[in-house]
């Protein structure tokens, strides 16, 4: 027994039914089940009354179900019937004892071919054919032939004369490998007419409509002939055809409606017979078949009318949406036409109809705008009636969005100044998501960062806080991205993540600081030499890392008698012309320090260097420098004069002169009794002014302070006074 064997991976098959076989048949059994190394094998097999012939069938469709609980999946399954070589033999009336009946006149033409020997299945296998029985004189006038063709051919002599013999041919058919098979053809050879009587056509096909009343006409044949008449011959009687005996007309004798108990009448086969009236053994024969067509009343009926489905756009291809059942109420059991239209979108896309069930045709995608919204179309059913009939069955499918996607997004790095302001905008952290719509991302920090923050919707990082270069120089920050709508669960999210860096550009905010500020000191110099006077030692306490500096002298280096050379004070006499100096004479010099870093701003600050220059005399022995220095810890005394101010609104000006104007005459009277007062108060205001008080420059501000870096002592005077070593002020004491 053949077997078909179809291999379906399943994990708990209980139950498999074959649902029917496209051409209907009974050759195939119900599959059954069978457990083989933890997979379920169906087997199909074929039924003992199976008789498969690929000649007239060579492909079946098996549609296969599959029940395992609740779960219920269905299938098909193709089988192709091969035709076997090795099992082509020699069929129908050509191998049957009677042999293959050939009639032909007497009056054929010599060599004429007679009759072609079709045998399915041996075209393509090369066959010799060939004639092995005896056809000698006189029982044969000359010798048939046949060819590789099959084509029969008459002896070359004709067959004049054979009239009412038989002629038994012997046919042997070989092909493939030394097989072959046997058969008979058996010509008998009928005399010629004796008169000329002939249909001018020789065979008619004729369709009516079902709906022609008796005495209709449906055809005419005509013969050539001496008073030639018509009858019909077959069949005998014939209940539903008429023919006139002198006109050969062919009428309807009665009504030609079609019904389940009327079927045969669909086609009729009619055998005209056509002779001489004085000699009706002169005669002929007409073949003429009448097909009677139904008229269409009604168009096809369809159950439901109206199909509409919804599904997710993750419906995988080949699923069943919809079935539906059509009949023809004029001809029930006929074949339809199914034709599937799509309105919107157009063209055939998504969906198809296969055998009256709507499937998913191709993946469904909601991730483009306009995919994910609904397709209609509409099924065009057709009779094969006339005139044509149809029925339209409206489709709708709505396809819902499913959230398939995480949203994802690119880490990114930010720069920024540490002496941004916050709300500063750092750059932007941008989410895709393949799912659409597209941008419906929510962006957080994990965490809940206090320096940065991030907009939930446009995804902007933002500085909330102060930075410092010196405390933290990265920063790391992972932004949370979670997408909504785009599912018809409202509830289903899908999130993703990503790690933003920011790093913090250094920005110069501490100025140097020189260590001590203030010094001091007294040099005796040389004509012609160059002495050094001290070295300005300067650094940034917060940033140590910071070495570069610039030095410059801007005050109290008059006559250009003094230069720096790096961060080193030099005195040069060298360029002084005559005459000498003689009397020691104090430089007050102010050295301004920048830090000189690629950092921007550049800060500076000022180092203060009193300079006592001793010229030389004939009695010097050597130079000699002696420095005096100011502690660098030394605290600063900060003076602040403090000047109050109002300015009131005009309104307030107005009212107050208005009101001021009638006080003026209540507190008149009071003036002479606080006259000994005033003068009181004006002699403690007199000395006031006569004690000892700081002089401060005014300054156009309400405030005005001055801060000094320390105390010190002058070496000549012996008096003590405040120094700003920026600004090079000094206050007396």
């Amino acid at each position: 027994m053949v077997l078909l064997r179809a291999l379906v991976l399943l994990l708990a098959l209980v139950v498999s039914e074959l649902l029917h076989v496209q051409p209907p048949t009974t050759f195939f059994n119900p599959p059954s089940l069978t457990r083989w190394q933890g997979i379920y094998v169906g087997e199909v097999t074929l039924s003992s009354s199976a008789q498969l012939d690929a000649l007239v069938v060579n492909h079946y469709e098996l549609q296969l179900r599959f029940i395992c609980g609740n779960h219920v999946m269905e299938g098909p399954l193709s089988v192709d019937v091969q035709q076997d070589p090795g099992h082509i033999r020699c069929a129908g009336r050509f191998a049957s004892p009677g042999g293959e009946i050939i009639q032909v006149l007497e009056t054929v033409s010599p060599g004429a071919r007679l009759y072609t020997l079709l045998l399915p299945g041996l075209e393509l296998q090369g066959a010799q054919m060939s004639i092995t029985s005896a056809q000698d004189p006189p029982h044969f006038p000359g010798p048939f032939s046949i060819n590789r063709q099959g084509w029969l051919q008459a002896p070359s002599q004709g067959l004049k004369g054979q009239a009412q013999k038989s002629f038994q041919l012997q046919v042997s058919v070989t092909f493939g490998q030394n097989r072959s098979c046997h058969g008979m053809l058996m010509v008998k050879v009928l005399p010629a007419p004796s008169s000329q009587v002939s249909f001018l056509e020789q065979a008619q096909n004729i369709t009516i409509l079902e709906n022609l009343v008796p005495g209709s006409k449906v055809a005419q044949v005509q013969a050539r002939g001496f008073d030639v008449r018509y009858e019909i011959v077959s069949p005998v009687p014939c209940p539903l055809f008429s023919i006139g005996r002198a006109d050969g007309v062919v009428r309807t004798a009665a009504p030609l409606e079609l019904t389940p108990a009327t079927k045969g009448a669909a086609v009729t086969r009619l055998q005209v017979k056509a002779f001489e009236r004085l000699r009706p053994w002169a005669s002929v024969e007409l073949d003429l078949t009448v097909k009677v067509r139904s008229v269409n009343r009604w168009p096809p009926r369809c159950l439901p009318e109206l199909l509409v489905t919804q599904i997710p756009e993750t419906m995988p291809v080949g699923t069943m949406l919809n079935t539906f059942t059509c009949t023809d109420p004029d001809s029930p059991g006929s074949t339809l036409d199914y034709q599937l239209r799509f309105h919107s979108p157009p063209g055939p896309a998504s969906l198809c109809l296969r055998e009256r069930v709507l499937e998913v045709n191709a993946t469904l995608d909601c991730d483009t705008p306009g995919a994910c919204f609904q397709h209609a179309a509409s099924i065009l059913v057709l009779d094969d009636g006339q005139p044509l009939m149809t029925t339209e069955v409206p489709v709708l499918v709505m396809v819902t969005p499913v959230n398939e996607f995480s949203p994802a997004c690119v880490s990114r790095t930010f720069r920024v100044r540490e002496d941004a302001g916050p709300h500063t905008l750092l750059g932007s952290v941008v989410g895709s998501d393949m799912d659409y719509p597209h941008d419906s991302i929510e962006y957080h920090t994990s965490g809940g960062s206090a320096t940065f923050a991030v907009d939930h919707l446009s995804g902007e990082v933002r500085l909330l806080g102060s930075l410092d270069y010196e405390l933290q120089r990265l920063y790391r920050l992972t932004v949370l991205l979670t997408d909504h709508s785009q599912d018809q669960d409202a509830t289903c999210h899908h999130s993703g993540s990503c790690t933003i860096t920011i790093e913090v550009e250094d920005v110069n905010d501490h100025a140097p600081e020189c260590e001590p500020p203030f010094q001091e000191l007294t040099i005796h110099t040389s004509l012609g030499q160059s002495v050094e006077v001290t070295k300005v030692l300067c650094r940034v306490p917060q940033e140590p890392q910071r070495l570069a500096f610039s030095y410059s002298i801007v005050g109290g280096n008059s006559q250009s008698r003094f230069s720096l050379q790096g961060a080193i004070l030099v005195h040069n006499d060298l360029m002084l012309a005559p005459p000498w100096p003689e009397q020691p004479h104090t430089y007050e010099l102010l050295i301004r320090v920048a830090d000189a870093g690629p950092s921007i701003p550049h800060l500076s600050t000022t180092a203060t260097v009193i300079v006592h220059l001793v010229p030389w005399r004939a009695s010097t022995v050597a130079t000699s420098t002696h420095r005096a220095t100011m502690p660098s810890m030394m605290t600063p005394l900060l003076v602040t004069d403090t000047e109050a101010f109002w300015q009131p609104e005009p309104w307030f000006v107005v009212m107050l002169t208005m009101t001021g104007a009638l006080l003026l005459l209540a507190l008149g009277w009071l003036l002479n009794r606080l006259l000994q007062g005033i003068q009181g108060a004006e002699r403690s205001i007199e000395g006031f002014m006569e004690a000892p008080r700081m002089e401060m420059p005014q300054a156009p501000s309400s405030i005005m302070s001055l801060h000094f870096d320390g105390r010190a002592q002058d070496s000549r005077t012996g008096r003590d006074y405040l120094f700003n070593t920026r600004t090079g002020a000094r206050h007396w004491l």
